[in-house]
């Protein structure tokens, strides 16, 4: 999600072979812990040269993302199918959410 956010940011996808339109390019990873329902798990960032990409998904200096596994769990238990909950995240967030993850989440409800 991190990486399609990136390529949204610069406009252009990774190992792109096309002319660029923007001087900002990809620079590297940060290591990040995020904090779920699930515990901790660790994940990598990715930064761009000039530290201008705000990724939504994960916002700079949040840990938590709680919230949105509390969402995805609602929904699920509202009786919606695991690609409605998707289509609505990417609605909401405007990031698209893997059905593995819905999936995911419904089998931890059972």
């Amino acid at each position: 999600m991190l990486k399609g956010e990136m390529n949204a940011h610069l406009g252009y996808a990774s190992n792109s072979k096309e002319k660029k339109t923007t001087d900002n390019r990809r620079n590297g990873y940060t290591n990040k812990t995020l904090k779920t329902t699930m515990g901790e798990v660790p994940i990598k960032a990715p930064r761009d040269r000039d530290g201008s990409f705000e990724p939504a998904v994960v916002p700079k200096n949040k840990t938590d993302v709680s919230e949105i596994e509390d969402k995805v769990l609602s929904m699920y238990a509202r009786g919606m199918s695991q690609r409605d909950i998707s289509a609505t995240i990417q609605d909401i967030y405007g990031f698209e959410v893997s059905i593995v993850i819905a999936q995911f989440h419904s089998i931890l409800l059972h």
